[in-house]
């Protein structure tokens, strides 16, 4: 096992490089595959898989619910709340919802998907009160900017807040200006969407860039493992990329045994230098 491990809450450490699953569950004819895949995953020691109830509207929680049978005890897992159920009653049965296509009595972490129809407080109760029903056992927030979490650590019990999840990647700096700072500071680890910009408008363009596969070659690796090698060189940042077939996901959890020199980080980011300002929060 790695020692790049991201520990939740001072109590639960994974490694840094995890499974997700944007994307999974739209195509019944790739079902087969991405359970298969999940499964290896899990086997390589990539043991946090992420999924939402917005991912093919459930379908891929239900994936994730087929891989898990047998493994569940080995599995961190983690589902996201769209923002419009993410108070109230409406929070304890999408809850619910979400336990039953993924086959399990709890979650061991659910995230707010974005903020938006509930305010902090609303959803903040809403989380406690799952808590203390035993369905999940910690919540967090995803793709919220610094200004967010501020207002969140206001609060009551705003500050329980496990885990921050932002779109981050080497072409995708913006959150180096304050908010990476800030969640180091207060040891809130940071989970990686898109670590690979698989996503949006600079999809695959990092996997062709000179300078990554340089480096890559050096290594004996893939771009992509160089990818998420800088990801995970972050402290308190893990990566969750997708992976729908086995020799994708085994090439992902190799990725945690390759370590950047200073030189090749400085490289990397002469290609793709950081904002040096405040930028938008970045979104996919």
């Amino acid at each position: 096992m790695t020692d790049k491990q991201i520990v939740f809450s001072g109590q639960v450490a994974v490694p840094a490089i995890g499974q997700g699953t944007w994307y999974m569950g739209e195509r019944a004819s790739h079902r087969k595959a991405e359970v298969s895949a999940l499964r290896a995953g899990v086997d390589q020691g990539l043991t946090l898989i992420d999924t939402a109830e917005m991912y093919a509207e459930g379908g891929a929680e239900e994936v994730v619910g087929e891989a898990l049978v047998g493994l569940r005890d080995r599995v961190f897992l983690v589902s996201k709340v769209y923002p419009w159920n993410a108070g109230g009653q409406k929070a304890i049965s999408a809850c619910e919802a979400s336990l039953r296509r993924l086959n399990t009595d709890y979650l061991d972490l659910y995230l707010l998907h974005w903020s938006g129809n509930y305010s902090y407080t609303e959803t903040v109760e809403a989380m406690e009160k799952l808590i203390a029903q035993g369905k999940i056992r910690r919540w967090g927030v995803s793709n919220l900017d610094y200004d967010d979490m501020q207002a969140l650590w206001q609060v009551a019990g705003g500050r329980q807040c496990a885990t921050n999840q932002v779109l981050y990647h080497l072409a995708s700096r913006g959150i180096e200006y304050d908010l990476l700072p800030w969640c180091q500071q207060h040891q809130l680890p940071v989970m990686a969407y898109s670590p690979l910009a698989q996503a949006g408008r600079l999809r695959s363009g990092l996997l062709n860039y000179p300078v990554v596969n340089e480096i890559a070659h050096a290594h004996r690796a893939s771009a992509a493992q160089i990818l998420l090698a800088w990801v995970i060189s972050h402290q308190g940042v893990m990566a969750i990329p997708k992976a729908a077939s086995i020799a994708h996901v085994q090439e992902n959890a190799a990725a945690l045994t390759v370590t950047l020199a200073a030189d090749e980080i400085a490289a990397l980011e002469k290609a793709y230098p950081a904002p040096k300002g405040k930028t938008a929060l970045d979104m996919v």
